[in-house]
C-alpha cells in the first residue's frame, strides 16, 4: 500500500484524478494531502462538541458525537503533527467519538478538520447534485491501531501489540459494515474504496443513511406573485393542523423492501442506576446514530413522527416498564398504521413485562450485537392495554373524605397491573419519602430495607385488614364482594400479565390452575386476585394469590381513600367508581428461542442423543479482571465435575441436572461431582461460543437457551458470591514454600501461602505500613514477593493505601502483576475502596488509571463512590460517578470487528 513517513498522517503516493475523487467521496479523506496547510488557520467557525445527534437545519455533515473517555493509552488520532496535547506537553482530557471510535484530545476536535477526516455520514443532502448520485451506502474507512477478528481478504489475525503505546497503523477498519483490513497493499486495496458498504451483520436493522435527506429552508421568491401564491399555501395547509404547516429540517425518503426490518432505539437514561445513558453509546456504534434517541430530549413522538412512513419499522425500548409505556400511549396518539412492534431491552429492577416476553429481568453484560440479532428474529405478538376511569363516588360522605387523597389515578391505562391495598401503601410510603429526601434512595439495597421497614410496620398497624368492607367488585355483571369479604384480603391485584412483583407468578404457574383458563396477555381477559399477608409472604417462594375471576370488564366501587397504584406508579384515590375496559392491543415483539441458532461443530454431526459436558466454574473476581480474555478466563476456571443431559435440552433443564450434581445425586452414566466444589444459590451460566467474549444468560431467559447454544465440550458457570478461586495460582501471587494442596473451601478467597510467612514477606509489609520507600524497593530488588498478602488477606497496596504512602502505590501499580488493582480483603474491599473511605483523592486518582473496577461491591454492597459519599468527600464521590460512568461502556471502547 501507501508508505508512511510518520504515523500520525499517512501520505498517498501521487494518484489521477478519479482515485482523487474517490477519496474525497469515502472515509479516508485524511489519506489525501490535509487541507488547509500545516499552521493555516481553520476558516469555518469553531463548533460546538456535541454528545448527541443534531437534528437542526445547522447539523454538520459528517459530525462526530464526542464522549469523555480515560483510554489513555490510545494515540490522538489527529497524529503527532496536529496534537496540541504533544505541543504543550501536558495531559488534557480526552474524547471518543461513539459512532466511528476514534479517540483524541479534546483540544485536538478542531484538528480534524485539518487532516479532514470526518465521522460516517448519518444523513444525505437533498440537492439536485445529490439526488443524482448512487443511493448505496460508502464504506467510512479508518485507521486502527488495535484491532481483534481476522482480516476480511487473507484471514490472518492482526497483529496485537502488548503496549499500549504502539504507533503503528495494524489495520483499516469500515465503522459501519465492521469489515477489517492489515494495512498493506496485499490486503486492502485503493480500488475498495469504491465498494459499496453491506452495512455489516445487522444491515436489515440500519436505517441507511441515504434515508434521511436534510430538506433546505426555501428561499424568499423574488416575485410578488409567488409570494402570494406561496401565502395562500399555507394558509390552505394551517387548516390540516400546525405539525403539517411546520417546515422540518430532515425528511425520511425510505426505499422499501421485504428483507428489512428498520429499528428505532429509544433509551431512557436515567433507567437502571443510569444504564441507559450508558448503553446508547454502543448503539451508536452499531446503527446509524439517526435512529438512537435519548428519551431525556424530548421524547419519542417527534422521532415517530419522522419515520412513521417507514415499512417494517421496529422499535426498541430500553428502560423499565413505564418506558415501554410511554411509548406505546405515544403511539396511540399518533395513530400509526400498522403500528410497529416493540421489543425491550430491560433496564433497572422489576420487568415484568420484559419477564413475559421472553427478554428477562434486567440488561446484564449481553453484547449489544446480540441484542440486535434477537430484535430482529423476534415473533409479533399482541399485547391487551386496559382502560381506567375513575369519579368520584356520589354515595361517600364527608366523613370518608381525606385531606391527603386525590381524585384522579396517576395513569389512565395499564398494561401489567391495577392493584389497590398493602402493596401499592407500600409504594406510596416509598414514592412519598423518596421525593421529600432523594439522596436517602441512592442505592438498590436501601431500597430493599427501606421496603422490607415500610412493609413491616404496615403489618403491625394493619392499615389494610379491612379492605374487604370498603369496596364493592362486579365483574362482568357478577358481584364478589360476598366472596372478597369471606377471604378478607388485604390486596387485590387486577392482573394483564403472568409476571408481578419484579418476577413472581401470583395466578401460579401452568397447570396449576384447573378451574381457568390459562392465563395469556392477548386474550382480551384480566386475572383478579386477593391477597392475604400470609399469601403476599409466600409469593416471593413460588406461591400465589387466591384466583377469584378472569373477567372482561370491572366494576369497582371504594367507600373510602384507598392506597392503590398502576403500573408501579401509586396514588391515594378518594372514594371513588373505577370501571377497567380493554382499550386496544399493542404490538410486541417477544424473544424467540432460536434453534436456527445452535452453533454446528466442525464435523458437522447432529445434536447427539445425550451430552456429556464437564462443568466449570469462574469466580466473580476472575470474571471481571479477564472479561475480555477468554482463553485465561478458560484457564482460570475450576472444574466442578461431569454433567450428563439430553442432546435438545435447554438451560432451564441443565440447571436442575446441575443442581442434582451438587447434591451428589446421580446424573445419568458415568457423570460425577468434584469433592469440595459447591456452588452458591445465585450462579448463573456463562455464554462460551456465541461472542468475543463471555457473558452473563439472565435466570428468566434460561428456558430461550439450548445447552449446545452456548457451550461445546465445556459448559461454564459464574459464582456472584465467590470473589476468587481458592488453590488456583494463575492469578494470585506466586506461591510461597509450604503446603502445595490448595485450602479448604472457604466463603472468602485466602492466598495460598504456607503457614508461616518468609521474612522478606513481613519485611515488606512493615515498610509498606512505615511508609519506608527506600526499604520497599530493596526488598523487592532482592527478590520480594509484590503479592503477597497477610492472614486478613490484605495486599501490600491494601497496607500503603492505608498508610497513604503514595510512592509506594505508585511503584506497586508500576511493578506489581495487574491483578493486586482489584484484589479484596476478607470484608471485600478493595484498595481503592479504602482510599475513598480515607478520602485520599491522589491515590485514588493512580488506582482509576491504572484501571481499577469502580463497579465492585464490598460486603456492605458499597462501591467505591459510595464509599467516598460516607466520607463525604463530593469532589471525590463525583470523580469517582463520573469515571464508574464510563468504565461502563469500556466493553466497547475495545474497537472490535463484529
Amino acid at each position: 500500500m501507501w508508505r508512511y513517513r510518520s504515523w500520525d498522517v499517512p501520505q498517498m503516493p501521487a494518484a489521477g484524478p478519479d482515485t482523487q475523487k474517490a477519496i474525497a467521496k469515502s472515509g479516508l479523506q485524511h489519506l489525501a494531502p490535509p487541507n488547509p496547510p500545516p499552521g493555516a488557520p481553520c476558516s469555518e467557525p469553531e463548533r460546538q462538541i456535541r454528545s448527541t445527534v443534531d437534528w437542526s437545519e445547522t447539523a454538520a455533515y459528517g459530525e462526530h458525537i464526542w464522549f469523555e473517555t480515560n483510554v489513555s493509552g490510545d494515540f490522538c488520532y489527529v497524529g503527532e503533527q496536529y496534537c496540541v496535547a504533544k505541543m504543550l506537553q501536558k495531559s488534557v482530557s480526552r474524547r471518543k467519538c461513539a459512532a466511528c471510535k476514534i479517540v483524541v484530545h479534546t483540544p485536538c476536535i478542531e484538528q480534524l478538520e485539518k487532516i479532514n477526516f470526518r465521522c460516517k455520514p448519518s444523513f444525505r443532502e437533498s440537492g439536485s447534485r445529490n439526488v443524482r448520485e448512487p443511493t448505496f451506502v460508502r464504506h467510512h474507512w479508518v485507521h486502527r491501531r488495535r484491532q481483534d477478528g481476522k482480516c476480511r481478504h487473507c484471514g490472518k489475525g492482526f497483529q496485537q501489540k502488548f503496549t499500549f503505546h504502539s504507533k503503528e497503523i495494524v489495520a483499516i477498519s469500515c465503522s459501519w459494515c465492521k469489515q477489517a483490513y492489515h494495512n498493506k497493499v496485499s490486503c486492502f486495496m485503493i480500488q475498495q474504496i469504491e465498494e459499496p458498504c453491506s452495512l455489516g451483520a445487522h444491515a436489515a436493522v440500519v436505517i441507511p443513511p441515504t434515508w434521511i435527506l436534510r430538506a433546505r429552508r426555501p428561499q424568499n421568491p423574488l416575485k410578488v406573485s409567488k409570494k402570494k401564491k406561496r401565502t395562500s399555501f399555507k394558509r390552505k395547509s394551517s387548516k390540516k393542523g400546525p405539525e403539517e404547516g411546520r417546515w422540518k429540517p430532515f425528511i425520511i425518503k425510505p426505499t422499501p423492501s421485504p428483507l428489512m426490518k428498520p429499528l428505532l432505539v429509544f433509551v431512557n437514561p436515567k433507567s437502571g442506576g443510569n444504564q441507559g445513558s450508558k448503553i446508547i453509546q454502543s448503539f451508536l456504534w452499531y446503527l446509524n446514530p439517526r435512529q438512537v434517541f435519548d428519551l431525556s430530549q424530548g421524547g419519542p413522538k417527534e422521532a415517530l413522527e419522522m419515520y412513521r412512513k417507514v415499512h417494517n419499522l421496529r422499535i426498541l425500548a430500553c428502560g423499565g416498564d413505564g418506558t415501554v409505556g410511554w411509548i406505546l400511549s405515544t403511539l396511540d396518539q399518533l395513530r400509526l398504521k400498522p403500528p410497529p412492534p416493540v421489543a425491550i431491552l430491560p433496564l433497572g429492577t422489576g420487568n415484568d413485562l420484559a419477564r413475559t416476553l421472553n427478554w428477562g429481568g434486567g440488561y446484564t453484560d449481553e453484547p449489544v450485537s446480540k441484542i440486535l440479532s434477537h430484535v430482529e428474529e423476534g415473533n409479533v405478538v399482541q399485547l391487551d392495554r386496559w382502560d381506567l376511569r375513575a369519579e368520584p363516588n356520589p354515595e361517600a360522605g364527608p366523613d370518608d373524605r381525606d385531606e391527603g387523597a386525590t381524585d384522579r389515578l396517576p395513569l389512565d391505562v395499564f398494561n401489567n397491573y391495577f392493584s389497590l391495598g398493602f402493596d401499592a401503601h407500600v409504594t406510596l410510603e416509598f414514592h412519598e419519602s423518596r421525593e421529600a429526601n432523594p439522596e436517602k434512595f441512592n442505592s438498590r439495597f436501601r431500597n430493599k430495607m427501606f421496603y422490607a421497614g415500610t412493609a413491616f410496620s404496615d403489618f403491625l398497624m394493619g392499615s389494610s385488614k379491612d379492605l374487604a368492607k370498603h369496596i364493592r367488585v362486579v365483574c362482568d355483571g357478577t358481584d364478589l364482594t360476598p366472596k372478597i369479604q369471606d377471604l378478607k384480603p388485604q390486596c387485590i391485584v387486577f392482573l394483564n400479565i403472568p409476571r408481578y412483583c419484579a418476577g413472581t407468578m401470583p395466578w401460579g404457574h401452568p397447570g396449576d390452575h384447573h378451574d381457568f383458563e390459562p392465563q395469556r396477555h392477548d386474550d382480551g381477559y384480566l386475572e383478579v386476585i386477593g391477597f392475604t399477608m400470609t399469601s403476599l409472604a409466600a409469593l416471593q417462594v413460588g406461591g400465589h394469590g387466591e384466583r377469584l375471576t378472569q373477567c372482561r370488564e370491572v366494576l369497582l366501587t371504594t367507600a373510602k381513600a384507598i392506597p392503590v397504584q398502576v403500573d408501579g406508579e401509586p396514588c391515594k384515590l378518594a372514594a371513588s367508581c373505577i370501571r377497567i375496559a380493554l382499550r386496544n392491543q399493542a404490538t410486541m415483539v417477544q424473544k424467540a428461542k432460536r434453534r436456527s441458532s445452535v452453533p454446528l461443530h466442525s464435523d458437522q454431526q447432529p445434536v447427539p442423543e445425550q451430552l456429556r459436558i464437564q462443568l466449570r466454574r469462574v469466580s466473580m473476581h476472575d470474571y471481571e479482571a479477564l472479561h475480555y480474555d477468554k482463553e485465561q478466563l478458560k484457564e482460570a476456571s475450576v472444574p466442578l465435575g461431569t454433567v450428563v443431559v439430553p442432546g435438545d435440552s435447554d438451560l432451564e433443564l441443565c440447571r436442575t441436572h446441575i443442581e442434582r450434581l451438587q447434591q451428589g445425586e446421580p446424573n445419568g452414566a458415568g457423570a460425577k461431582a468434584s469433592s469440595g466444589q459447591k456452588l452458591s444459590p445465585n450462579w448463573c451460566f456463562l455464554d462460551a461460543t456465541t461472542a468475543n467474549r463471555f457473558y452473563r444468560i439472565d435466570r428468566a431467559q434460561e428456558h430461550l437457551n439450548y445447552v449446545t447454544e452456548i457451550a461445546q465440550d465445556e459448559l461454564y458457570v459464574l459464582d456472584p458470591e465467590l470473589l476468587g478461586a481458592p488453590g488456583r495460582p494463575t492469578l494470585e501471587a506466586p506461591q510461597s514454600p509450604g503446603p502445595t494442596s490448595p485450602p479448604p473451601p472457604s466463603p472468602r478467597p485466602r492466598p495460598d501461602q504456607g503457614d508461616a510467612m518468609p521474612p522478606k514477606g513481613e519485611s515488606l509489609i512493615e515498610a509498606a505500613e512505615n511508609n519506608d520507600f527506600c526499604k520497599f524497593q530493596e526488598l523487592h530488588r532482592a527478590g520480594g514477593d509484590l503479592m503477597l498478602r497477610d492472614e486478613r488477606g490484605r495486599t501490600l497496596l491494601h497496607h500503603a493505601v492505608r498508610a497513604g504512602s503514595k510512592e509506594i502505590v505508585r511503584y506497586l501499580l508500576e511493578h506489581a502483576p495487574t491483578e493486586i488493582i482489584d484484589a479484596v480483603e476478607e470484608n471485600g474491599e478493595t484498595s481503592l475502596h479504602q482510599a475513598a473511605a480515607l478520602r485520599q483523592r491522589t491515590i485514588c486518582h493512580y488506582i482509576v488509571e491504572a484501571g481499577a473496577s469502580l463497579m465492585k461491591t464490598d460486603l456492605q454492597g458499597d462501591t467505591p463512590r459510595q464509599r467516598a459519599e460516607k466520607a463525604q468527600d463530593t469532589e471525590l464521590a463525583a470523580y469517582l460517578e463520573n469515571r464508574q460512568h464510563y468504565q461502563m461502556i469500556q466493553r466497547e471502547d475495545q474497537e472490535t470487528a463484529v
